[in-house]
């Protein structure tokens, strides 16, 4: 067992749902390996609010989460990346910065829940479903066997992740 703590970045164009979304629960399910950050390459500047709602109606921490841009991850302070992944469509197809220390990426797309119209209900029922999407990712994630594999071998896992289907209208399991 190792005492290496990963550092993970999440990035949306937004970073206001998903992304924000990802950090806590990395947070939590990374069980102290792993530490979760977020950003956006054109940030909204907020938190939505319906995004710190379902965290804390599922239990998870929201303190210190904030909107971000990725300006702040690529400069020589800042904690250096073994990993970034991208949530969100806009953000797959963008350029992303060259980070320090050559991070291991993946594109684990998800539908964005802060685009979701009508009710309160039915927006509510959209942050559920991201929620339970990114927690099904980053459980798979955070149980994989980091020392044993190869980067080859560690590239074809990240990208499985983001291409397998989700169980997310069922219930979240917390």
């Amino acid at each position: 067992m190792t005492d290496r703590v990963y550092n993970v970045l999440f990035l949306c164009t937004g970073n206001s749902a998903r992304s924000i979304l990802a950090e806590a629960l990395l947070n939590r399910l990374g069980d102290g390996r792993f530490r979760g950050y977020s950003a956006g390459s054109h940030p909204k500047g907020e938190v939505h609010p319906l995004a710190l709602e379902v965290l804390a109606r599922h239990g998870y921490s929201t303190a210190g989460l904030r909107s971000k841009s990725w300006d702040e991850f690529a400069g020589p302070d800042a904690p250096e990346m073994d990993f970034v992944f991208t949530v969100c469509g806009n953000a797959g197809a963008e350029v992303c910065p060259v980070w320090p220390g050559r991070p291991a990426t993946a594109h684990w797309g998800v539908a964005d829940p802060a685009a979701v119209g009508g009710d309160a209900t039915a927006r509510r029922a959209a942050f559920d479903i991201a929620l339970r999407e990114l927690r099904e990712r980053i459980a798979v994630f955070v149980n994989l066997p980091l020392a044993s594999l190869g980067p080859v071998q560690l590239q074809a896992r990240l990208d499985e992740i983001g291409r397998r289907p989700t169980k997310a209208t069922g219930p979240e399991e917390t």
